[in-house]
């Protein structure tokens, strides 16, 4: 599969994750959905959006008791996107739920299975989560786990790409957030890497946000992260 960049459209309005598309007159980039904008919007703006052309990751990280994941995802599936994701925390059972419920949809959407948020150190985990593993170990067998239960694939830092990889194989997707270029600042993330790193982790797709969607020239900062991802190599 062919990885390309994600941009993440945090916005709190309707009118400004619109106004933000807008800047792409010759471009149709693929765009993350998340909580922000789907619960201050409703389904309505996944539809506008997916009628402009652009594909969406709907990024809400399901995670409840398997038969509330899968009535919920039955009624995503009905938006037509390209990716959903449940939290791989939720166990096997939950993920099949999903799987099960897409399925029975006809739905194409990759699903993918949230392993450890690229905000959460090995330290916090340890501490907060009383996870008595490395970050690499869990997120290890938290994609075996999605794979079992028919996730297409993970979301994951790209420091954890090489050892999903080998745990689940080349044909397993990896999408990535945590990107910056290296002169941005990390923000609320701990585990990132450029969009030219992230490429010689191996990583499927990344997901950038910030650093494209507050650039001066949101559409020049795309293209530059489509560059270095593509070729693996800093502008």
């Amino acid at each position: 599969m062919k990885g390309e960049v994600i941009i993440a459209c945090d916005f709190q309005s309707h009118k400004e994750t619109l106004e933000f598309l807008d800047q792409f007159h010759d471009q149709k980039p693929f765009v993350k959905i998340g909580m922000e904008v789907f619960y201050g919007n409703g389904p309505d703006i996944v539809r506008e959006i997916k009628d402009r052309g652009h594909r969406i990751f709907l990024d809400l990280k399901l995670h409840d008791i398997p038969n509330t994941v899968y009535k919920s995802m039955r009624k995503l599936a009905e938006l037509d996107v390209d990716m959903v994701n449940v939290h791989a925390a939720g166990t096997i059972e939950m993920m099949a739920a999903a799987r099960r419920a897409l399925d029975e949809k006809g739905s194409n959407a990759l699903l993918l299975a949230v392993t450890q948020l690229t905000s959460t150190s090995e330290e916090v985990m340890r501490r907060e989560l009383l996870i008595d593993h490395s970050m690499e170990t869990t997120v290890r067998h938290y994609a075996a786990n999605a794979k079992k239960a028919g996730c297409n694939g993970v979301v994951c830092s790209p420091l954890e790409v090489t050892s999903v990889i080998a745990e689940c194989g080349e044909d397993f997707v990896t999408v990535t957030p945590g990107i910056r270029f290296a002169s941005d600042e990390k923000g609320d993330q701990k585990r990132v890497t450029t969009p030219a790193g992230a490429r010689k982790l191996g990583s499927t797709f990344i997901v950038v946000g910030r650093s494209i969607t507050a650039a001066k020239d949101p559409v020049e900062a795309y293209l530059r992260a489509s560059r270095d991802f593509e070729e693996g190599a800093e502008d």
